[in-house]
């Protein structure tokens, strides 16, 4: 499959999971190194960035991200940085958010994200 392809006979091609980039850290959030939780995917022409378990003001506890969660993802447009350290940079606003109050919703909630936008030109 041409991952530059979007359309065929009226149904959306999907960017193959095979040529998805898993980048173990943060793509976005301020305190993002006080997350014990980060992962970000470089799924076609967009960036899905999940955070979470943030310990902000106790090493103990983790802290609400937002209001009413702990983890969050979001996913943006993203290009290529030239960076080795960070191959892909965010170009633009957020384009979607799910929240969550457990790691393993923040997983699901990231693959189904990454799903979500690799289907989209």
């Amino acid at each position: 499959m041409d991952c530059r392809e979007t359309w065929d006979m009226g149904m959306r091609k999907s960017w193959p999971k095979e040529k998805w980039i898993w980048m173990p850290r943060p793509a976005h959030f301020c305190l993002s190194d006080r997350c014990l939780y980060r992962l970000a995917t470089y799924v076609g022409k967009y960036i899905v960035s999940t955070v979470g378990d943030c310990r902000i003001k106790s090493e103990d506890e983790p802290q609400e991200i937002g209001f009413g969660r702990l983890y969050e993802t979001m996913v943006f447009r993203g290009e290529k940085s030239g960076l080795g350290c960070s191959p892909y940079r965010i170009t633009g606003d957020e384009l979607d958010f799910e929240g969550y109050n457990s790691p393993e919703d923040a997983n699901k909630g990231h693959m189904r994200l990454c799903e979500k936008w690799s289907k989209e030109p």
